[in-house]
């Protein structure tokens, strides 16, 4: 019996629940004077988004959405946009992407500052 009772005290001590992981806290993005925050970028039409970075290096038209891709010096930045739920009115950003030249992800904020101190 002494055999059997330490393996079933293990085997429950097993499946008992174990508290989750706590996430790192996320440190607040600060925006230089005059730099554009990316999270206001969301909601931006596509003109709005033209005149602010400049010229896309890419337009890609994909069904609904439209991919605008913005080059910095070391950086690209990807704004997608989708028109509103409702169905009318222009297509605005949802959704940004940003990574470095070798497709690693960099922060959008780092990447939008260098595009417009160009």
């Amino acid at each position: 019996m002494r055999h059997i009772a330490l393996p079933v005290i293990l085997l429950v001590a097993a499946c008992a629940p174990q508290p989750a992981p706590t996430p790192a806290p996320v440190a607040p993005v600060a925006s230089s004077h005059g730099a554009h925050d990316h999270r206001t970028v969301n909601g931006m039409t596509a003109n709005e988004l033209i005149q602010h970075f400049g010229k896309p290096r890419l337009q890609i038209v994909e069904g609904d959405g439209t991919k605008l891709q913005f080059a910095g010096p070391n950086c690209f930045l990807d704004i997608y946009l989708y028109p509103p739920s409702s169905g009318s009115g222009a297509p605005r950003a949802t959704h940004i992407e940003a990574r470095n030249s070798q497709g690693g992800d960099v922060s959008a904020q780092s990447c939008a500052s260098a595009i417009e101190a160009r």
